[in-house]
């Protein structure tokens, strides 16, 4: 009964992780506001049939005067930040607008909470990508951000902006850094998980852009909207902090693409297209995180496993192959 009747600020709702956080929250009884950039099609607010359930207000997370009105007209409690641009090879090819979105929009949102008479709640999306690279693993919250490219580097900066407010000001905020995130409604189709399913629902090659040997961590949606929330409800015991967020279960990413062969039930019929036979210039070889804080301070543990998770989301984009063409 946490969230019923309390009003919440999503940024970034239309995307993939946002429309899960939202759905969790209006299936919690909370009053839900969402901000909407762009109007694209197949946004995972309409996917999920969510608009008519939730506010939605039109302009971007760099309008710092919006910011400060959203809060005030609709007197805003807690505030979900996944507002991002979220596509690394978008960010590498078009840096500025990925820090005018991931910086600057993050530290114009987090000053118009502090001044909110209302907000007593903040929770903004990291990354394991903050992380950048480190010879031990799985990453711990002490480890220093490395990220040195561009996507990487700007949620280091959200990260550390979002902690420093905390520290100066007293602001109610806290950090979620997840590891990759997937399930049924990704939108974003260039993602590994999406792209290969489709090609194999497809009858295709799926491509694998790398020489298939980096290892990553994947954590389900929903497994991810429960943690921001749990975030969020125990912000007295979480502010200024950072907590990872991962399923324990790093994977390769040419075992990944045979996985999802198989469970698509199309073993023996298709083969990874590897791209390279050679590593990819930039590419970290591994990245995971140990969700060991998380568990202790907030009683979070992913509960879908990747094969289950990937069997779901495989028959969600069987489904709805047909309005993704």
């Amino acid at each position: 009964m946490f969230w019923n009747n309390r009003t919440a600020f999503v940024t970034g709702a239309t995307g993939f992780v946002g429309s899960y956080v939202a759905r969790m929250l209006v299936e919690q009884g909370a009053r839900v506001v969402c901000l909407q950039r762009d109007e694209v099609k197949a946004n995972s607010l309409d996917v999920f049939d969510l608009r008519r359930r939730v506010t939605v207000v039109n302009g971007t997370i760099e309008d710092y005067g919006l910011m400060e009105r959203i809060l005030a007209e609709y007197e805003i409690e807690a505030v979900f930040h996944l507002a991002a641009q979220a596509i690394v090879g978008a960010a590498n090819r078009s840096p500025l607008s990925t820090f005018e979105a991931n910086i600057r929009g993050t530290y114009f949102l987090l000053e118009a909470c502090r001044r909110s008479e209302t907000v007593k709640r903040v929770v903004v999306a990291s990354s394991d990508k903050a992380y950048g690279s480190h010879d031990d693993l799985p990453y711990e919250e002490h480890y220093p951000l490395l990220g040195l490219f561009p996507y990487d580097a700007s949620k280091a900066c959200k990260d550390i902006l979002a902690r420093s407010f905390a520290h100066t000001y007293g602001t109610p905020v806290t950090v979620s850094r997840f590891a990759n995130i997937y399930g049924p409604g990704d939108m974003n189709l260039s993602r590994i998980i999406p792209g290969t399913i489709l090609s194999v629902l497809r009858g295709e090659a799926p491509i694998i852009r790398s020489d298939g040997t980096p290892v990553r961590e994947f954590v389900h949606a929903d497994d991810v909207a429960r943690g921001y929330l749990l975030l969020a409800e125990k912000i007295e015991d979480t502010t200024g902090e950072a907590f990872n967020f991962g399923a324990g279960d790093p994977v390769q990413m040419l075992d990944l693409v045979n996985r999802i062969i198989r469970l698509a039930g199309k073993e023996g019929q298709l083969k990874p297209h590897v791209l390279l036979d050679h590593k990819i210039e930039r590419e970290i070889d591994a990245q995971y995180l140990s969700a060991g804080k998380a568990e202790a301070r907030l009683g979070w543990r992913a509960e879908i496993s990747l094969e289950d998770g990937l069997r779901q989301t495989i028959d969600w984009y069987r489904t709805n192959l047909g309005k993704l063409s």
